[in-house]
């Protein structure tokens, strides 16, 4: 079971990858894991959601796994060059799947992911924030930097540069950090 799901999910990668497309047909990502049309039916029920799997399981073991073993505490130069990283050299497949009907998904998907590690590292950095502000500060940082790397991947030219970008995410991060110093609140919180 785990390998005829690995061999879909990394067929499905590869294909859209290749391609430059969601549009790949089942039976094709099918032939391509080496199983039936049926399998892949009964266990994600259409493309898309085979697809958003695909998308997921790529960004927890290549994205969400690391960062969580990482031990920085804020988006510092590490995480940013990770994540930069991990979306250029995925861009033919992050590309394709952020122009198909899967996008929303995936999106919401990936930040959810994501979030509550933003939110472990807002409150490291600040302490406890009151009134779910951590959660709505995560949620807010990640859905931007979720923009940001989206733009990059389907609108940059040429090789996207992982090192400048890790360098916009990080000045974006500074420049969080600092106007979050002076919120109302956070000062008694990181006490």
């Amino acid at each position: 079971m785990r390998r005829t799901r690995a061999a879909l999910l990394g067929a499905a990668v590869a294909l859209v990858s290749e391609r430059g497309t969601a549009n790949v047909p089942v039976s094709d990502i099918a032939d391509a894991a080496g199983v039936s049309r049926q399998l892949v039916y009964l266990h994600y029920g259409d493309r898309d959601r085979l697809l958003l799997e695909a998308a997921l399981d790529l960004a927890r073991r290549e994205l969400a796994e690391p960062w969580q073993a990482a031990p920085e505490t804020a988006i510092g130069r590490g995480r940013a060059l990770a994540i930069s990283r991990h979306f250029a050299a995925h861009r033919a497949f992050y590309g394709a799947m952020f122009n198909s009907a899967s996008a929303f998904a995936l999106n919401r998907e990936v930040s959810g992911l994501l979030s509550p590690l933003r939110s472990e590292s807002m409150r490291a950095r600040f302490g406890v924030l009151p009134d779910q502000l951590d959660a709505d500060l995560a949620a807010f940082i990640t859905g931007g930097i979720g923009a940001v790397i989206y733009l990059w991947v389907t609108e940059g030219e040429g090789p996207l540069d992982a090192e400048a970008m890790a360098d916009r995410l990080v000045a974006v991060g500074d420049l969080l950090n600092a106007a979050l110093e002076h919120l109302p609140g956070v000062a008694r919180a990181a006490e």
